[in-house]
């Protein structure tokens, strides 16, 4: 009996190492999961932390963000302001650009039609004047002073009688 003894004795002690290493892999298992468990809650943990920091640090950017987005409007509104102030005296001066380009354009057309105009004139031969003749006036009678003054007397008397 010695021998059984000694075969259920090793095949006993066979079990209780089994059982053993059975218990350190449940219980590497366990350690493993808490550890993984309390990793998970720090992470969770920080990364709200995390969250929480880029979600105050949006907050942050947005009203700065905001604040030069209204500078940025308000130049703009002033400088359309100061625009619309410069082409309202300047309609007002006659400065319109459009129309100053409208009567450049109306001069530019003209300057065309005076420049053929002036082109055809000078390509068609010039009319030959035409050469009247006058005729000879008889001379003028020369009369002295004597005569002038015989025929003018008697209308003199004339007159007082």
């Amino acid at each position: 009996m010695n021998n059984i003894n000694k075969i259920k004795g090793t095949a006993s002690s066979a079990e209780d190492v089994a059982r053993k290493v059975w218990l350190a892999g449940l219980g590497a298992y366990g350690k493993g999961f808490e550890e993984i468990k309390g990793r998970m809650e720090s992470l969770s943990t920080e990364s709200n932390k995390l969250f929480d920091e880029l979600v105050a640090k949006g907050k942050k950017l947005e009203s700065e963000g905001k604040d030069i987005v209204e500078e940025v409007a308000d130049e703009v509104v002033a400088k359309t302001e100061i625009q619309s102030r410069i082409d309202t005296v300047r309609s007002k001066l006659g400065f319109n650009t459009t129309d100053n380009e409208q009567k450049i354009d109306e001069l530019s057309a003209k300057i065309d039609a005076l420049t053929l105009a002036v082109a055809t004139l000078v390509a068609k031969p010039a009319p030959k004047p035409a050469v009247v003749k006058a005729k000879a006036k008889p001379a003028a009678k020369t009369t002295s002073a004597k005569t002038t003054a015989a025929k003018t007397a008697p209308k003199a008397a004339e007159k007082k009688a």
